[in-house]
């Protein structure tokens, strides 16, 4: 892995890791589904029209099309959606890091329904990640904590889990950057239909809410999806995917930096436990992976 994958990396996991402390300060002043239908759609024409500047078209590959129909859906839809209503109630820092267990729902559903090989290592990587995030929810829970925004997030990280599983393809054949648009708007579809349907727009309208908006539609939205396609074009999925160890981490040292949230002994406790998870899962594909190459 080179020095220009390695900064690719670290800037994707800093940026995705603070959409949850902006998406907090947002939903804090806006009905969450229409404001991330607004969001996404904005996103996405920026991405499609910086796409026909380039030269890009909308004669995708099949693999692309899945995967725009798909991402749009699962990522952006239900994902993000389900994640925007529940940090109504629920911290930011508890979002990020149940949203950070994805890879270990990958690993885990990769052995339970598709019967793939999971070592020893991978299998202790998965038990920590595991016993850390029930450590921090059962703690959180104790203290008030929404459950049911809480199981809102489990299901928003399945679904994005459900999306890394069967996503083949979208950085193979070009038009990257309209795959990255088109996907947003997918989404934005999806979200808007659902917030006509139960949310009234009322607006608390504040210098921090459009900064919030404003970051989160060019940053996290826009710009860390490129930052993710291109790293999984230039590594591959498990080698990138390596990367959301970092999240737990930075999603919750964001969150005391930008919405000021109070972190106990117990909760970083709990991100260690979950950091080492995840990245003993992922070294464990990379381990698998170079052992396959060489046979």
């Amino acid at each position: 892995m080179d020095i220009r994958a390695i900064l690719l990396g670290v800037v994707f996991a800093l940026m995705w890791s603070s959409a949850f402390s902006s998406a907090r300060i947002i939903v804090a002043a806006a009905p969450p589904l229409t404001t991330l239908s607004i969001r996404f759609f904005i996103a996405g024409v920026i991405g499609v029209v910086i796409a026909k500047f380039l030269g890009q078209t909308f004669r995708l590959t099949k693999g692309q099309r899945k995967s725009t129909i798909i991402f749009g859906i699962f990522q952006n839809g239900l994902y993000l959606g389900l994640n925007f209503v529940a940090m109504q109630t629920v911290e930011a820092s508890l979002a990020a890091i149940i949203a950070s267990s994805m890879p270990l729902m990958v690993a885990f559903a990769g052995w339970a329904i598709f019967r793939e090989k999971l070592s020893v290592l991978a299998a202790i990587g998965l038990l920590l990640g595991f016993v850390g995030v029930g450590l921090i929810m059962g703690l959180r829970m104790t203290s008030g904590a929404d459950g049911f925004g809480i199981l809102l997030c489990i299901i928003g990280a399945a679904a994005l889990a459900v999306a890394t599983l069967v996503v083949r393809g979208a950085s193979v054949g070009g038009n990257l950057m309209m795959v990255v648009g088109l996907q947003m708007i997918v989404g934005g579809i999806c979200l808007g239909i659902a917030g006509v349907l139960t949310e009234e727009l009322v607006v608390d309208w504040s210098w921090m809410f459009l900064v919030a908006f404003s970051y989160t539609t060019l940053i996290p939205g826009l710009a860390a999806t490129l930052i993710w396609f291109l790293l999984v074009n230039r590594i591959g999925t498990v080698k990138a995917a390596t990367f959301h160890f970092l999240n737990p981490f930075f999603g919750v040292l964001l969150a005391a930096l930008i919405v000021g949230e109070a972190m106990s002994v117990f909760d970083f406790a709990g991100v260690f436990v979950i950091t080492i998870g995840i990245l003993a899962v992922q070294l464990s594909k990379q381990i698998d992976r170079t052992m396959d190459d060489g046979c």
